[in-house]
């Protein structure tokens, strides 16, 4: 495999570069010329790794964004709607049940032909 491969097999299996080239902060001319002197050394790449940021303030303001009452209202309908299913399965099989089958008559042999 050439070096452009190996570059390319390694620009795929990390797609936080692709997001500097799509922000212009850099080419991927650039990027081929770090991997082309230091190859897929993890020391070089550090700087190009972007993490989440996940902070305790980020998480209550997106605690504080949620809605407990429209929540609420989606469970009540889930419910209502299990409910009904409930229901119309128990209610199905009940009626089936109850059926009451009356006498079977024969039909009668209908001789054709004078058999």
């Amino acid at each position: 495999m050439d070096k452009k491969e190996e570059f390319k097999e390694f620009i795929r299996n990390k797609p936080e570069l692709v997001e500097y080239i799509k922000n212009k902060e850099m080419t991927m001319q650039q990027f081929y010329e770090l991997y082309d002197v230091y190859g897929p050394s993890e020391e070089a790449w550090k700087p190009y790794e972007r993490s989440l940021n996940i902070t305790p303030t980020k998480i209550t303001d997106f605690m504080k964004n949620i809605n407990l009452d429209e929540i609420q209202k989606h469970i009540n309908t889930a419910q209502k709607a299990l409910g009904v299913v409930e229901d119309l399965t128990a209610k199905g099989s009940n009626s089936l049940a109850n059926i009451k089958k009356g006498p079977v008559t024969p039909r009668p042999l209908n001789k054709f032909f004078e058999d």
